[in-house]
């Protein structure tokens, strides 16, 4: 029997925002966003975790993320500006996700949090709530798994990356499907 594909998950929460006199959906990067989007850009394309296709808010400071990391990528992945994700939840983003098309095997999502944190914690988080952590004491490749679920779940800043890894389609995408494998923010790349 053949093995299902592994398929990716990279959540890209927006660079930092300014706070001029503008609605919030129309807010755009302040100056250290400027430079932290491109800098998580050449990260995804050193790392290899260039999407196939791209769901991005639409507000402002999202947009301008995506442009400025896309410039680096050295490939041109298909975009969608998705109104639904401004200002979702994570079970909503989730419900989004499990409708990307099947042929998709690494979907990126630039979003907001609180919902791109929910979404990272409750994907990878295991259904009892603490087997991801136990699991982290078996070996070297999960306890680094696990560190990256504590470092996200004890804070998910600007422009910071969480990719996900599961077996299987879209449509099976859960809570507790997935594993987290990676997570990195700015700083850690010499903002």
């Amino acid at each position: 029997m053949a093995s299902k594909p592994t398929r990716r998950l990279v959540l890209l929460r927006h660079a930092k925002s300014a706070w001029p006199d503008l609605p919030d959906h129309d807010r755009p990067l302040a100056g250290r966003g400027r430079g932290d989007a491109p800098l998580m850009g050449r990260w995804l394309r050193d790392t290899g975790c260039v999407p196939d296709l791209v769901w991005c808010s639409t507000a402002e400071r999202a947009a301008q993320t995506w442009r400025l990391a896309a410039a680096e990528l050295a490939a041109d992945p298909p975009v969608s500006y998705e109104p639904r994700m401004y200002g979702a939840t994570g079970s909503e983003l989730a419900a989004l996700i499990r409708q990307a098309p099947p042929r998709t095997t690494t979907l990126l999502l630039v979003g907001h949090n609180p919902g791109i944190q929910e979404l990272a914690l409750t994907l990878s988080a295991a259904a009892d709530g603490d087997a991801a952590r136990a699991a982290g004491n078996a070996t070297a490749a999960a306890g680094d798994a696990a560190e990256a679920l504590d470092r996200a779940a004890a804070k998910f800043p600007t422009a910071a990356i969480a990719v996900l890894e599961f077996g299987g389609g879209w449509p099976d995408l859960s809570a507790g499907r997935a594993r987290l494998v990676s997570f990195v923010v700015p700083r850690e790349l010499g903002r």
